[in-house]
């Protein structure tokens, strides 16, 4: 197939803005899908995109348009998600395309997603058609949000398509918009084959499945494959495009959107970004990969049950090859049992994940509190990555605590900023600026919304922060955050001590401010967890040698005066002091047993603690 004939691209927008809904009508209109077997969101497949309304994974799909020059072209349209923790994902889709719909709900206007996802569009150097979505409902200020869309991305009003997804007004120019402005692919069918796996799938029968964007020359089912990075190689199993589901083809060629059926067995053999080429004609350099993004929040998944802890390693990573931005890392607890630590984008990547596990591999799972990874500086000048508290180091071998620094964008409505302010200075942020984003000139009629920008520690994000930020505007604030970088704060480990002595898998990083009130926070949660014994024990909140919280939980006594029966009161003194110095001697050499429940009782501590 001739490369003029392609175009390649995605559809970038906020949560609920109607990405899915326009793609339905795409999929209709090019004859992809018969109308019989026609579903809302239909590339929504996973139950847990259509219970949520939003989508988490990118799907790829090749349709075919009868433009209106009269010419036919191949159309490859990847469905983007729509919310920040899924970021990584829309990354990928821009960087295997040419173009990208920017769709923008005519009722709700620009949101901060949307000029997260345009910049990261620009840096790609994508070109950009800006669709003003729902022009149908009663609310809908379509001129409004074109001014906007002027305003702060400068676009031409010419260039604006006004469209309703539900309806499917305008969706065809959407379409003929896509091939006379999006460029066609570069490269050329005669050129040595590179493509660049933008996602990946396990089949237990097919074994690794690559989704690629052919880049130069073309593939055959015959070849033999090599990737890149390791140097593995492997015979097709199978090649296809997506129409919308596996359709296998005897060729892909230069600019083509398909998959690739590498039969490898080992998810390491075939990862997100690495470039597959000719085993017999192999290239000599592999095509710009993606940029591995940093885990940004830590929290440690166990199975309920010991017995299920392989099977929670083979689920695992078969979703870390689905999802490139999972890190994981085995990790043992002494109340837990044998776990692993993950690393996530975000909170919702992390429910997300959880929810799959349980789901889709039937695993029953307990999920530590999240945290975050600090940078500690030792006295040695040596820059240590910590995940878990409990690998701190000792406070003299400590020379600086650096904790990670978000950039915020926050939009809402200009009534709002009042309560916008108040949170965000309760939350450790710094004020950057803030900006009106106006509908059109002397307009009285919609309400101005305002874009503020704050730097905030990403700790304070995990302790409740959105639905705070969410109940305050009444649902109208929309966030997004890129990571800025780690910045030193006056940060303290604090140590969990039962009976003197300190319970590693209880210790966490606070600020100092906030220290006293986390600290007795926890002790007063043990306090009621701990089972009593037959001597006192002290639950301490200490930082270094420093206790700042403790309760005690009282001793069980026996009635040892029970067999008396009248007598010299020299007697039941006696036996007082008999069972004082018994319970001191066992207090000296009797151990507490944290149990269980103790540890899960702490698990959504520090939610609260602001």
């Amino acid at each position: 197939m001739d490369p003029q004939q392609i175009r390649n691209f995605c559809i970038i927008a906020h949560i609920d803005h109607g990405k899915s809904t326009l793609a339905d009508r795409f999929l209709e209109i090019t004859g992809t899908v018969r109308a019989q077997e026609m579903k809302a969101q239909y590339l929504d497949q996973m139950d847990l995109e259509r219970e949520r309304g939003i989508t988490i994974k990118g799907k790829a799909v090749t349709m075919n348009h009868q433009a209106s020059d009269g010419h036919s072209y191949q159309l490859n349209l990847i469905d983007t998600p729509g919310h920040v923790d899924f970021s990584y994902e829309v990354s990928r889709a821009l960087a295997a395309c040419e173009g990208a719909l920017l769709v923008v709900d005519a009722s709700q206007g620009i949101e901060a997603q949307t000029i997260a996802n345009t910049l990261l569009a620009m840096e790609y150097d994508l070109e950009l058609i800006p669709v003003v979505n729902k022009i149908d409902l009663p609310q809908a200020e379509p001129e409004r949000v074109a001014a906007e869309l002027q305003q702060v991305f400068g676009f031409r009003p010419e260039e604006i398509l006004f469209v309703s997804a539900k309806a499917g007004t305008g969706a065809r120019d959407i379409l003929d918009a896509v091939v006379a402005r999006v460029p066609a692919p570069p490269g050329a069918s005669h050129e040595q084959f590179r493509a660049l796996v933008f996602d990946s799938v396990y089949n237990s029968y097919k074994g690794i499945i690559g989704y690629v964007r052919v880049a130069h020359g073309q593939v055959r089912k015959s070849d033999k494959i090599m990737v890149m990075s390791s140097g593995r190689n492997a015979e097709i199993v199978e090649l296809g495009v997506f129409a919308p589901g596996p359709q296998p083809v005897d060729v892909l060629h230069s600019g083509q959107v398909g998959y690739i059926a590498t039969g490898f067995k080992d998810v390491q053999e075939c990862a997100v970004g690495d470039t597959l080429t000719s085993f017999a004609d192999p290239a000599t350099q592999p095509l710009p990969g993606y940029v591995e993004l940093k885990s940004m929040v830590f929290a440690g998944l166990y199975p309920a049950d010991g017995e299920d802890y392989s099977n929670l390693r083979a689920a695992l990573e078969k979703l870390q090859l689905n999802d490139a931005s999972l890190t994981i890392e085995p990790e043992s607890s002494t109340a837990l049992g044998f776990g692993f630590r993950c690393g996530f984008l975000g909170l919702v990547h992390l429910e997300i994940v959880q929810e799959r596990l349980e789901r889709e591999y039937d695993l029953d799972l307990i999920v530590t509190a999240p945290s975050v990874a600090y940078q500690v500086v030792l006295t040695s000048g040596e820059t240590i990555r910590v995940d878990n508290p409990s690998k701190l180091p000792p406070p003299n071998e400590v020379q600086q605590i650096q904790e990670p620094i978000l950039d915020l964008t926050i939009v809402a409505p200009s009534r709002h900023v009042g309560t916008i302010m108040e949170l965000m200075h309760s939350r450790r942020s710094e004020y950057k600026r803030v900006e009106y984003i106006q509908g059109l000139s002397g307009d009285d009629g919609g309400e101005s919304r305002v874009m503020m920008e704050y730097t905030m520690p990403l700790a304070e994000m995990l302790a409740d922060f959105f639905n705070q930020l969410k109940s305050r505007t009444q649902g109208y604030a929309s966030l997004d955050y890129t990571f800025q970088g780690y910045q030193a704060a006056p940060l303290v480990k604090i140590d969990v001590l039962v009976n003197h002595l300190p319970v590693e898998a209880l210790s966490m990083i606070a600020h100092r401010d906030q220290s006293v009130v986390l600290g007795r926070s926890v002790v007063q949660k043990l306090r009621s967890t701990i089972p009593r014994q037959l001597f006192e024990v002290p639950i301490q909140a200490a930082i270094g040698s420093r206790v700042i919280a403790r309760e005690t939980v009282r001793a069980l006594r026996k009635d040892v005066l029970a067999k008396c029966y009248g007598g010299d009161i020299t007697r039941k003194r006696k036996l007082l002091e008999k069972q004082k110095e018994g319970k001191r001697r066992m207090k000296s050499i009797g151990r507490v047993e944290v149990p269980q429940e103790a540890f899960l009782s702490l698990l959504g501590i520090g939610e609260g603690s602001n």
